[in-house]
């Protein structure tokens, strides 16, 4: 059967309005669990990565109240931490569930670290919001303190802002392979991965974010997978999205998404990134990539709903 893919985002664990705690997030975990496990009913080998950017900024948060007490720890440090903290939740969640449906698999989680370039130009335009909100005086005060970039957003204050790297290299991917060559079902590349940059085979972690998305399709090309889902909170991209003019896009092609992007379709803060994913899986030899909601995947696979993105 097919290798498959799925990138699941950071909020579909803590929902819009929620607060984000565990009961929450493992009742989410345990609802978007389904149309995976159905999956591996079918005997598809599945690969699940995931975002941890609201659960990052709450871990960014408790460390600024606590940074009188204990020392606070870099991003990449988070990074590794939420990815901990997740693979727990989403791994422990999901073989209960496999138990109540007699799925006789191993689930595991892989830490995972992505390569990024030192030289990516990102680092010269951190542009990504992490973290809480600060007033002038308190960003003011951090800045001369501890050199870091702030911006104002939107009214509500100043915040943290780094760079967003594309990731090159996946460390773990061998042991993914082995791993998938075992049939495991394996939770990886959380939040993208721990960014680092690597010189002579020496790693280095870094004040970064990565995309998971754009992790997702890294990895996904590396283990030749056969799928990639990127599942977001829509059931298909859209052209004049939230316009009486939105047309719901079924397939296509990366010369038709590249124009789009370019007439503004696919802002950065939201499809654009996907879209720009799903491109580099194609181009990198991927076979099948398709966006849509996670509640649609078996429809998707079937080809009756989702966004696929051909070349």
């Amino acid at each position: 059967m097919s290798k498959v893919v799925l990138a699941i985002g950071g909020n579909a664990i803590i929902k819009e309005g929620q607060i984000g705690t565990i009961e929450e997030q493992q009742q989410n975990i345990m609802e978007s669990s389904v149309p995976v496990l159905e999956l591996m009913e079918q005997g598809h080998t599945v690969v699940i990565t995931h975002g941890n950017g609201p659960q990052v900024g709450n871990t960014l948060i408790r460390g600024e109240m606590a940074k009188s007490v204990v020392p606070e720890y870099p991003l990449d440090v988070l990074d590794a931490e939420t990815q901990g903290n997740l693979g727990y939740l989403i791994q422990q969640a999901f073989k209960n569930k496999m138990v109540e449906r007699n799925i006789d698999k191993t689930i595991t989680t892989v830490v995972t670290q992505s390569v990024v370039s030192k030289d990516d130009p990102a680092f010269e335009n951190p542009t990504k919001p992490i973290g809480p909100f600060y007033s002038k005086e308190e960003m003011e005060k951090i800045v001369e303190e501890r050199n870091l970039t702030f911006v104002e957003d939107s009214g509500r204050g100043y915040r943290r802002v780094v760079a967003s790297p594309k990731p090159v290299k996946i460390v773990e991917k061998e042991s993914i392979e082995a791993l998938l060559e075992k049939d495991i079902t394996v939770i990886t590349a959380g939040g993208g991965g721990i960014p680092v940059i690597e010189n002579n085979g020496i790693l280095e972690g870094v004040e970064a974010v990565i995309d998971k998305d754009f992790a997702s399709a890294l990895l996904a090309a590396d283990i030749n997978a056969d799928y990639l889902f990127i599942l977001t909170g829509v059931e298909q991209v859209a052209i004049n999205f939230g316009t009486p003019n939105q047309q719901n896009l079924f397939e296509v092609t990366i010369e038709e998404a590249l124009r789009y992007m370019e007439e503004g379709q696919f802002p950065k803060g939201s499809m654009g990134p996907k879209i720009e994913a799903a491109i580099l899986f194609l181009q990198k030899g991927g076979k099948n990539v398709i966006i849509t909601s996670i509640d649609k995947l078996q429809d998707a696979l079937a080809g009756k709903t989702g966004t696929r993105i051909v070349m």
